[in-house]
Parts: structure tokens; sequence; C-alpha cells
């Protein structure tokens, strides 16, 4: 069965996309402050500032970054700019996410000559957590987390998931050999790894949807990785309703996110920890009625790492 699913290529990805945001390349896409369960259980205030870069070399199926990137690289001194306008902004945080919808040590979207400027403006933070492909964890690595001085640096990896057939057809260019090392590089670093996994990535029923992120979220946990956030699979990006339309893709129930999330509590390490992203989690509901109660109940556990007892909901059969 998985021989004849297709296998779609950087040309077929960029042709089915829309046209692209304006963007300003001094100005980060968003900024704002969120809670989240530290790694020592408690919970703290993010500053999350999402920056404008050059697009991620990377082709990846499922991905719709590209929307808000720039087609050349950013100029030295407009990142700096972007997160002096995103902190001037916000309210004191603990900890600071920069996150830039490509490779933070990609030279082309991050401009190496920005380095030193952005490790001084973060270094009053406990900690900095930034993305990157598992392909491009370098010598630069290290070097910018000297530059942090007692800033923590954290690395934010796509496993995406572990499923043999559906990895090489997202076109992600990485193998879990490759994820694994680059998750052994950075924890002889000491530098803390969290990762995304999706959930129901395309050519999978629910039922196996399920069962890969399960298996994909074990095997973070097993190499090292302390933090995997579970992110429901989402249309928009073009290849995606192309497959959807072929009945090659469908979005997740939210019944499979809950359970996803709760058996993933259940399963984690004691010191390690498991989100699910509730990002426009309304597309994936079919009730309205319940969708607050149950999205609270998720955020809640998010928050805790604790599972709570199911939202009742008379809806819940026809909304599974």
């Amino acid at each position: 069965m998985h021989n004849r699913l297709p296998q779609p290529t950087d040309r077929e990805i960029l042709a089915a996309r829309s046209a692209k945001q304006v963007v300003d390349p001094r100005r980060p896409q968003a900024f704002l402050v969120e809670q989240e369960c530290s790694a020592n259980g408690e919970v703290i205030d993010v500053a999350a500032l999402f920056l404008t870069n050059r697009e991620c070399p990377f082709r990846c199926l499922m991905c719709d970054l590209w929307k808000h990137t720039t087609d050349q690289p950013v100029l030295p001194g407009d990142i700096p700019e972007q997160i002096d306008h995103g902190l001037s902004r916000l309210p004191p945080a603990r900890q600071i996410k920069l996150y830039n919808s490509g490779n933070f040590f990609d030279a082309r979207a991050i401009p190496p000559a920005d380095l030193p400027i952005i490790a001084e403006r973060v270094r009053g933070f406990e900690n900095v957590i930034v993305e990157n492909h598992p392909r491009l964890c370098t010598a630069a690595v290290p070097r910018f987390q000297h530059l942090l001085e007692e800033t923590l640096l954290e690395m934010a990896l796509g496993l995406e998931t572990i499923h043999p057939e559906i990895l090489p057809r997202l076109n992600k260019q990485m193998t879990l050999d490759d994820f694994a090392r680059a998750v052994e590089f950075l924890l002889d670093l000491g530098i803390a790894v969290r990762c995304f996994v999706l959930l129901k990535p395309p050519f999978l029923n629910e039922e196996a949807g399920i069962d890969w992120a399960l298996r994909s979220v074990d095997h973070a946990f097993a190499l090292g990785v302390g933090c995997c956030s579970v992110i429901p699979t989402r249309g928009g990006n073009g290849i995606l309703e192309r497959l959807q339309a072929e009945q090659a893709f469908a979005p997740p129930r939210l019944s499979s996110l809950e359970l996803v999330q709760e058996q993933g509590l259940r399963r984690k390490p004691p010191q390690g920890r498991l989100f699910v992203d509730l990002w426009d989690i309304e597309r994936f509901a079919t009730c309205s009625l319940c969708l607050g109660p149950r999205r609270e109940r998720m955020h809640r556990m998010n928050l805790s790492q604790e599972v709570l007892p199911l939202v009742p909901c008379v809806c819940r059969e026809a909304s599974a």
C-alpha cells in the first residue's frame, strides 16, 4: 500500500502554493507572552517572537511557514531590530523563544554577524529556545551557546514522524539517523532539546495517525529529548489541499489530539514534558458547544502535565 503513495517534489509543492504575504524584514511577524510548564514543573511566562526571515530551503510537505518569509536574506541588523521591536512591547518573561519560519543556524536566514548582537539581547533570560533543522546543527551552535554566557540554549527540532514510509514522503530531507545524531550532538553540549511531532500527517488514517504520533513521542523521549510538542497536521499550504482532494490527507479529529495528549502524558518519562499545540484548534472541532471547555482542559493539561477528567458533552460521539 505505502509503495503506491505519492511523493510530491519541490516543484509540485511550490506549484501548489498561493502568494506569500507582504512582510517587513525589520519587524517580527508576531510577538506575545505565553505560559508554559518549565523543565522543573513550574508554570512560567515565556516571550515568543516570530521573526521574519528568508524562507527555509527544505520544502516540507506539511509546512505553511513560507507564507510570511522573504525571498532574499535579511540584512545584518534586521533581526536584532525585530527583537528590539518585540521585546520593547512585551511584559517581562523568564524565557524567550526566537522562532523564525526556518532555521536559526541557516546563515541565509539569520546573518552570522548578528549572532553576537542577538546573544546580547537575550542574555537577561533564563533560557532561549530556537528552531533548527537537524541537518543544520553545526559548529555554529556551540559558538552561539558560548556567546549566551549564563543564558541556557534550548533547540527545537522537527521529528514529525518515525513512520519509515511517511517520513521520506514529507520531503523534509532528513532521516531518523540525522535526527538522532543532532540530538546526541546537542545533548553532549549540554543543550536541551525539544521536538515537534505531527498528529496524522498525510497518507495515514485516524487510527494510524494516533498510533504513529505516540510511537514518535516515545522514540524522541528514548533519545533524550526533554519536551515533545504534538502538532495536529493542518491544511492551508496548497499541496495538502491537493492531497485531500485525492483522499490522501484529512485533518485529525479533536478527539484524536485529546487522546494523544492523555496517552502521551501517561507514557512520558518523569522529567519529560508533553504539549499539544492548541493554535487554531477550532478547525478540528465539529461542535461549538464543547470546544471551549475541551480546549481549556487541554491547556490546563499542558500547564500541569497531568491528565484531567474528560469534558462531558452530548456531542462527543458526533464530534469525535
